[in-house]
């Protein structure tokens, strides 16, 4: 997965001339949460190459599946929980069902966009708590809030090629917080988690918040 992850983002800074930092590193332990803004088809890789010495499970869209070069590919070899928006009840009660068994028994880190989609202008979106509630329910977590930036405007893959050498992005800690009880209302620590992502986001680009 590494090795996908290096392929699908290197060539660009190597052969295209893009500016991409490397990505804080994440221990890769058993009950490890990782959450992170999406602003394009590179914030997959990108979360794979912040875990040190392993690799997460990421909770992407079911269309990612397919017609993606290499990142398709990742989501189908290692099983990636997927989620749906426009699936029918059944559908999607039955994806997040196996989202909360993914997250319940995971031996490797999960990460998770909480936004559930890419971003028209870079900014913080709003989050569809859904799958981020279930995942909190699963089990206690060591959370880990990554926020990316300078990727949104090659949210598609099109983009990269045209624009590829004017791309300068970089993902930056935010902080570290524990999850240690799965019975309580996740809403006030998703609400929390999303303000320190918008204040990071802010620093990032050297903007005040209030």
């Amino acid at each position: 997965m590494q090795a996908m992850a290096w392929l699908t983002s290197r060539p660009m800074v190597f052969l295209g001339g893009a500016s991409i930092a490397p990505p804080p590193q994440v221990p890769f332990e058993s009950g490890v949460l990782i959450i992170m803004n999406h602003q394009s088809l590179l914030d997959i890789p990108m979360v794979c190459t912040s875990v040190r010495g392993g690799y997460p499970l990421i909770v992407t869209r079911k269309r990612y599946r397919r017609w993606i070069p290499l990142i398709s590919h990742m989501i189908r070899l290692y099983q990636y929980p997927v989620v749906d928006p426009t699936a029918n009840r059944r559908d999607a009660l039955g994806m997040t069902d196996n989202l909360s068994e993914v997250a319940r028994t995971a031996e490797v880190p999960v990460a998770i966009f909480p936004e559930g989609t890419r971003t028209k202008d870079g900014n913080i979106g709003r989050f569809k708590k859904a799958g981020l509630r279930r995942i909190l329910q699963a089990r206690a977590w060591k959370v880990y809030v990554l926020v990316g930036d300078g990727f949104w405007k090659y949210a598609k893959f099109k983009n990269f090629l045209s624009g590829i050498n004017e791309m300068n992005g970089e993902v930056a800690f935010v902080s570290e917080l524990e999850w240690n009880d799965p019975t309580l209302d996740p809403d006030p620590f998703i609400g929390e988690v999303r303000k320190q992502m918008v204040a990071g986001l802010a620093q990032m680009r050297g903007e005040s918040v209030a």
